[in-house]
């Protein structure tokens, strides 16, 4: 017979081969590093720009970053932040490499969802966040999924539940009953209202005087920022479902929503959320934050049948919350829930594969112009990235042929091309004081 203790004991094993291969794909203080970039990805794959035109760019003003010259002296090699530097200082025909962001509008807010396992949610979110910070956007990953796949990918794993998705719960629990508690009466009747008491083991956590910035972890990416998980969070399940009985009144699917209206609309040009394979407390919660709704699927029968669940259930918990709570303030949140954008994406994807092609063409005969025309194949260099933590981005070319590594980052590359389009067409959409 096998108890928690022996399942316990078991992890204790998994942690310890967990470590062991942090020490071998990240650097020797088990800290994740982000590499340089050549000039020849600087210019045709992130600028977009012939080398000939960067080289005299570079030429032309000495004042600009030059990157370091490695042994064989044959390209020069750029950090992140002298990417930016020079995306910033450059102009090419007059006009600026900066990406296009509307004026006075906050983040864009996207949500990765849907009820498989393995239908690459994550590895959706890690390439979007890098591909869209080569991209000179200003990024922010929140990671609901206790899982926690996406913050160990960004080099994340010593995480305390308190600073997860949960603690942002709890914390705006506390916050949203001491603002109701503040209202002495009814604004109709003058009648006093009653006072909603939480218990000492959620008030003595200390969680209600957290600022914003406390939950926000930086990583090896200078433009990205993430509010990680861990294991731990599982049982915000559970615990949500404990909160709402101390407080029946608290639109707990509000709470990050209203941590991020928090954040100045300056502070980052998206926000992607990596949602669970579930729809629960932390998915209704990603759900309603986001603006836009983006769904990967795999290229299987059985993946098609549950998107189709996913949509349905979600369709069903969105019209309960909108009909539960329709008489209580929800600040920002506007019920019913719309979103800007909803799509749909193919991943692991062979061209080559009859079945795929044929779900492809499916999903595009259901749901039409919603389905993204640039699915993510399944290559080996994609499946070497998954393997090391890493995305495509943070893999070095030379490790690999060429050939093969520019058919992995082309997949993707098309895939966040096509996402940003959406984004930014959703945008425009979002008002300005939302």
């Amino acid at each position: 017979m096998y108890t928690h203790e022996d399942l316990a004991r078991l992890q204790s094993q998994s942690l310890k081969m967990q470590g062991w291969i942090r020490r071998q794909t990240f650097s020797p203080d088990n800290e994740k590093t982000l590499r340089r970039f050549s000039s020849w990805e600087v210019a045709e794959l992130i600028f977009r720009i012939n080398q000939s035109t960067f080289r005299g760019k570079l030429a032309a003003d000495p004042n600009l970053p030059l990157g370091e010259v490695e042994e064989d002296g044959r390209q020069r090699w750029f950090s992140l932040d002298e990417i930016n530097e020079l995306r910033r200082r450059v102009r090419i025909n007059k006009k600026t490499l900066m990406p296009p962001r509307p004026e006075g509008k906050r983040a864009l807010r996207a949500a990765i969802a849907n009820f498989k396992g393995g239908a690459g949610k994550s590895t959706v979110a890690l390439h979007f966040a890098h591909a869209a910070a080569l991209d000179g956007y200003r990024v922010l990953v929140v990671d609901f999924d206790p899982q926690a796949t996406l913050s160990h990918s960004m080099g994340l794993s010593d995480v305390g539940e308190d600073h997860t998705v949960w603690g942002i719960m709890a914390r705006d629990l506390e916050r949203e009953t001491e603002r109701m508690n503040a209202a002495a009466a009814g604004a109709e009747s003058g009648t006093a209202l009653p006072q909603r008491k939480l218990p000492a083991s959620i008030s003595d956590m200390g969680l209600g005087t957290l600022r914003p910035a406390d939950f926000i972890k930086p990583t090896a990416w200078s433009t990205i920022d993430i509010v990680p998980s861990c294991a731990n969070a599982a049982f915000v399940e559970f615990a949500s479902a404990q909160y709402r009985h101390l407080n029946p009144e608290w639109t707990f699917f509000g709470a990050v929503s209203r941590f991020l209206d928090s954040l100045p609309d300056d502070a980052y040009d998206l926000i992607l959320f990596d949602c669970p394979p579930a729809i629960g407390y932390q998915s209704m919660n990603a759900v309603f934050a986001a603006d836009m709704l983006y769904i990967p699927s795999g290229p299987g029968y059985w993946e098609y049948d549950s998107t189709t669940s996913f949509i349905g259930q979600l369709a069903e918990a969105l019209e309960d919350l909108s009909h539960g709570f329709e008489n209580f303030p929800t600040g920002k949140v506007r019920l019913p829930k719309a979103f800007a954008d909803v799509r749909f994406l193919m991943t692991r994807f062979e061209p080559s594969n009859e079945l795929h092609t044929a779900m492809f063409t499916a999903f595009r005969q259901v749901f039409g112009e919603r389905m993204a025309e640039n699915p993510i194949e399944l290559t080996r260099a994609v499946e070497q990235s998954g393997r090391f933590l890493s995305s495509i981005y943070e893999i070095d070319y030379r490790e690999m042929t060429r050939g093969t590594w520019r058919r992995a980052r082309a997949t993707f590359d098309q895939a966040y091309e096509e996402f940003k389009s959406h984004v930014i067409a959703a945008w425009e959409k979002v008002e300005v004081d939302a």
